[in-house]
C-alpha cells in the first residue's frame, strides 16, 4: 500500500514509525513531516490546509491511504473532500468531528443521550457568560466553543479569573475559536485519557492512558498541549473502562449514526473519575498529543489493517494486541511555551540518548539544516520509553533527556507521578 500521512508533531511520528513497521506499506509520505519523521517517510511540502493540493497529491502518486493526524484538518473537512475524490482516509467526517470543533455540539448531545458530563451552560454574549459566572461564583470553568490548539480551556479558580477568561475569549485572542464559550462546573477527580478505533457502528477499545496538561512541576503553571504521558493509567480499572464504553463511546456512535453522521476513525475521550463514576471532560476527533506516542510504543499488533477497519466498517470481529510493559514520554518544550519562544536553537546529544534500552525519541517540532537538527516549534521532542513498571520506563526516559544537550528547552521531571505513587504503596 501507498499511504500519505498528515501532520507534522509529535504524535504524527509515532504514526510514521508504527506505520512504516507494516509490511503492507510499500511507500510512506508525510505532509509536511519533521525532521525525526523524515527517517520513516518521505517529508513532501504539501499545505494540508489547501485540500485541492492534497488531492492532486494523492491522484498523481497513485495514494491508496490517506491518514489524517492533527485535528484543523479535520475540522476543515479533509476526509470529505478526499472521499468525494475517491480516496480512502482514516479519520471522520467534518460533521462526525463537531464532536471536537463544537464544545456546545458536544454537550447538547450528551444531554440528549444522558452522556455524564459537567453541568453547563452555552453564550454567544460576553455579558451574558459573566452574569452566569457572578450567579454560580467558582472554581468554574470556560472553555472556547471552536478549535484553541489545546489552549482554550480556563480552569479559574477565582471568579475574577473566569471573568478574565470569558474577556480574553471574546476579546479575540483565540479567533473564531472564541467567538462563543461553554461555560461548566468545575469537576474533582482524577483525569485520564480513553481511545476506541470506531467505524461508525462498532468500537475496539485501545489502552488507557494519562496525560498532563499543565506546564511546570506540581501540575502548576499555563495549560499545554501536553507535557508528558504514560500508559496504562491506573485509574482507569477494568471495570471504569467497562463504563466509559457503555454509557459515552457506544450511545455517542448510535446518535452520530441516526444523525446520518457516523463516526469513523479513533475517539479520544477526557475522562474524569469523579465521586460518582467517570464523566466525559471533552472528545476530540483524533489521537491524543502526546498519549498516541506511548500507545504506538505498546502495540504489538500491525496498525495499518485497523485502521483500514475503521474506513471499512469491518472493526467487528477485529483485535488488537498489546505489550504488558508500561510507556511513558517526557515533553522537551522551548523556554515560554505555551507563551512566546524562539525558533532555531541547535539540539545536540539525540543519539547518544537513544541507545538507553527501552528508548524512542519521536520529534515534534524540529527542522533538519546543515546537519544540525533545530527546534521549530514549542514542543520540541517526545522522549519515550518502555519499562516493566511506569516507574522502570520513567527512569528511562529522563535518563534519555539528560543526555540531551538543548540549553533553550525545558521539560517537567514528575511525568508519571500518579502511577509511581501507586507502584510505591
Amino acid at each position: 500500500m501507498r499511504i500519505l500521512l498528515l501532520g507534522s508533531g509529535g504524535r504524527e511520528h509515532a504514526l510514521a514509525w508504527k506505520i512504516a513497521a507494516s509490511p503492507l506499506v510499500t511507500k510512506l509520505w508525510c505532509a509536511p513531516g519533521n525532521a525525526g519523521i523524515a527517517r520513516e517517510a518521505e517529508c513532501v511540502a504539501l499545505d494540508i490546509a489547501d485540500h485541492g493540493a492534497v488531492i492532486d497529491f494523492c491522484r498523481s502518486n497513485a495514494v491508496d491511504f490517506v491518514v489524517v493526524g492533527p485535528d484543523a484538518p479535520i475540522a476543515a473537512g479533509i476526509v470529505d473532500d478526499l472521499d468525494a475524490a475517491g480516496f480512502k482516509a482514516f479519520g471522520p467526517t467534518k460533521a462526525a468531528g463537531k464532536l471536537e470543533s463544537s464544545k456546545s455540539f458536544t454537550k447538547a448531545l450528551c444531554h440528549a443521550n444522558n452522556i455524564p458530563t459537567a453541568t453547563y451552560e452555552h453564550f454567544a454574549d460576553a455579558e451574558q457568560a459573566k452574569a452566569y459566572i457572578r450567579g454560580r461564583g467558582a472554581p468554574i470553568v470556560v472553555k472556547a466553543d471552536g478549535l484553541a490548539a489545546g489552549k482554550g480551556v480556563v480552569v479559574a479558580m477565582t471568579k475574577e479569573e473566569a471573568l478574565a477568561a470569558v474577556d480574553m475569549m471574546f476579546g479575540g485572542a483565540l479567533g473564531e475559536a472564541g467567538a462563543e464559550v461553554v461555560v461548566e462546573e468545575f469537576m474533582e477527580g482524577e483525569e485520564a485519557s480513553f481511545f476506541a478505533l470506531c467505524d461508525g457502528e462498532h468500537a475496539l477499545a485501545l489502552p488507557t492512558a494519562q496525560d498532563h496538561k499543565r506546564a511546570f512541576d506540581g501540575d502548576n503553571g499555563p495549560n499545554t498541549g501536553g507535557m508528558g504521558a504514560y500508559s496504562p493509567a491506573p485509574v482507569m480499572t477494568e471495570a471504569m473502562c467497562a463504563r466509559v464504553m457503555k454509557e459515552m463511546i457506544e450511545p455517542t456512535l448510535r446518535a452520530l449514526a441516526a444523525m446520518g453522521s457516523p463516526y469513523k476513525g479513533v475517539l479520544y475521550a477526557g475522562i474524569i473519575v469523579t465521586s460518582d463514576g467517570p464523566k466525559l471532560v471533552e472528545y476530540n476527533a483524533r489521537f491524543g498529543d502526546p498519549e498516541c506516542q506511548v500507545l504506538m510504543l505498546r502495540m504489538m499488533s500491525d496498525l495499518v489493517p485497523a485502521l483500514i477497519a475503521c474506513a471499512d466498517g469491518q472493526l467487528k470481529n477485529f483485535s488488537l494486541r498489546w505489550f504488558d510493559e508500561a510507556a511513558l514520554t517526557v515533553i522537551m518544550a522551548t523556554r515560554g511555551y505555551p507563551g512566546s519562544y524562539s525558533r532555531g536553537s541547535v539540539i545536540e546529544g539525540l543519539d547518544d540518548a537513544a541507545r538507553i534500552e527501552g528508548v524512542e525519541i519521536f520529534h515534534a517540532g524540529t527542522i533538519a539544516k546543515d546537519g544540525a537538527i533545530l527546534a521549530n516549534g514549542g514542543r520540541v521532542l517526545n522522549v519515550c520509553a518502555l519499562g516493566k513498571t511506569v516507574t522502570e520506563a520513567q527512569a528511562r526516559a529522563y535518563a534519555a533527556v539528560e543526555r540531551i544537550k538543548w540549553p533553550q528547552g525545558f521539560y517537567r521531571r514528575d511525568i508519571g507521578w500518579q502511577a509511581v505513587a501507586r507502584e510505591r504503596e
